[in-house]
């Protein structure tokens, strides 16, 4: 046997080995230390340089994100339950064509539903005007919120959406078309109009102005009438937001009254008032109203028609009123109305006299209101609920949206609404005017005739043979304001 030494054992081992690694020397570790630690501090110190800087950005947004997600979440309000739906047996289609402006065709919409849930109808979301004077093209949709509508109501009235198309002209269904006799009550649509759903499946009502009588209904359709006008019909959420940011703005700087100045050119035309106007524009007015076939009454004398009551103020009169009833030069007051006939120079003496006065297009931004441009009926909804939550309302005339302005503020408190005895007024502006009376003795007999007239408590005023002249439901739905006639005011 061979025996190695253990020299030589060792010596084989060494020459497996992989070759050691020379040391560094000493200094050149400990420079590199250095270097390092310099590099670190430096960064460190440009880090909180920086921070101080962007603190307020980073570090605070941070904070809050933070906070936000650890705060406790506030549970979000599940809207009210739906109604349930009322199950009958349906005698046919209502198709409704509204007309007018968009309060004479809101009270309409609340009479047609009324109707429609008396002789047990499915209705169809009116139709509104685009034909008129103002020319607007919106439909319903546009305005009103229409799944809030239908649904809203469902426990009354079935409502659709559009007419199916089986019964569209397209499809060649010959529909019956009549208007309703205006001022009717609940026998007239029972005994004439329920019939003619036996003949004909839909019956379309192509006029809807005053076609329910104010009074002598029965307290169900009064009710439902109120219901309709103060719940189921509720702006575009669009029109909701920008109304209450008017009304916010508005009320940010103070108390306001809205002046529902109704000086303007289609009124004018329409109403034959040409007070205060030149040569130039009376003439120009005249040819407007024979322009337009559904205003009747062509030949108008225009003061005559003033001493009687029937025209709206002037600018330059509502600035003495204004003053005579005791209101304040700082006072701020919004123009609830459309282009004035004459533009500034016509508000020139009211807004001297009272230099706080503001208009929509003044309090918002141009691009905020443009999507409702040349569109008379959303710009109308935007002063309706301005009007409405105002300090004071004070329509220069009784048309439909100083109406329903003052039958809704009626419904939420009896707000303060000054209802302005024209045919009193323009005697004592003219003579203030001829100096019979001095100023003094006019401001206090234009207080002492408007007393009694802030939209208080009372009843309404019936004419059973002539209802054009009684009081109007919807100024004053005096069914649904009182408790003890079994509709609480909510």
């Amino acid at each position: 046997m061979e025996v190695r030494s253990e020299s030589t054992t060792t010596q084989a081992r060494s020459d497996k080995l992989p070759p050691l690694a020379v040391p560094k020397p000493r200094v050149q570790v400990w420079f590199v230390r250095v270097c390092s630690s310099i590099l670190v501090w430096t960064c460190l110190v440009q880090l909180f340089a920086a921070g101080e800087l962007w603190h307020s950005r980073i570090f605070t947004g941070l904070t809050n994100q933070i906070s936000r997600f650890s705060a406790p979440v506030e549970p979000v309000p599940l809207p009210p339950p739906l109604p349930p739906t009322r199950n009958y047996t349906s005698n046919g289609i209502l198709l409704v064509s509204c007309n007018g402006g968009l309060n004479q065709m809101r009270s309409a919409i609340c009479d047609m539903v009324t109707v429609a849930r008396l002789l047990n109808l499915t209705l169809v979301v009116p139709e509104l005007d685009k034909t008129s004077f103002w020319a607007d093209p919106s439909g319903f949709e546009d305005i009103f919120d229409v799944r809030h509508f239908i649904d809203s109501l469902r426990d009354e009235v079935r409502i659709l959406r559009r007419l199916p198309k089986r019964y569209s002209k397209k499809y060649g269904y010959q529909m019956f078309e009549m208007p309703p006799v205006s001022w009717s009550d609940e026998k007239y649509y029972l005994k004439q109009i329920l019939p003619l759903f036996s003949k004909h499946k839909v019956v379309h009502f192509n006029r809807t102005d005053t076609r329910l009588a104010n009074n002598g209904l029965p307290l169900t359709l009064q009710w439902l009438r109120c219901r309709v006008n103060f719940q189921g019909l509720k702006f575009t959420p669009q029109l909701e937001a920008l109304g209450s940011k008017l009304v916010r703005i508005l009320q940010q700087r103070g108390p306001f009254v809205a002046l529902h100045l109704r000086y303007e050119m289609d009124m004018l035309a329409f109403s034959g008032c040409t007070h205060g106007c030149t040569e130039e524009e009376a003439e120009e007015l005249k040819k407007m109203r024979y322009t337009y076939p559904w205003w009747r009454e062509k030949e108008i004398v225009s003061e005559e028609r003033r001493a009687q009551g029937l025209c709206p103020l002037t600018p330059e009169e509502v600035a003495l009123v204004l003053k005579a009833l005791g209101f304040e030069k700082n006072t701020q007051i919004y123009i609830a109305a459309g282009e004035i006939y004459g533009s500034e120079h016509r508000l020139s003496v009211l807004r001297e006299e009272f230099p706080r006065i503001v208009k929509k297009e003044m309090l918002l931004e141009s691009a905020e209101l443009q999507q409702f441009q040349n569109h008379s009926s959303q710009m109308a909804a935007l002063d309706f609920m301005v009007s409405v939550a105002s300090n004071t309302f004070i329509p220069t005339y009784d048309g439909n949206m100083a109406k329903v302005v003052e039958g809704h503020r009626r419904y939420l408190g009896f707000k303060k609404t000054i209802l302005l005895d024209r045919k009193r007024l323009v005697e004592l502006l003219d003579l203030h005017h001829n100096k019979t009376l001095t100023w003094d003795q006019f401001a206090v007999a234009v207080k002492e005739a408007h007393e009694r007239r802030t939209g208080a408590p009372t009843h309404r005023r019936v004419i059973s043979d002539k209802p054009k002249e009684e009081d109007y439901f919807y100024a004053n739905p005096q069914e649904c304001l009182c408790e003890e006639d079994g509709m609480p005011n909510t």
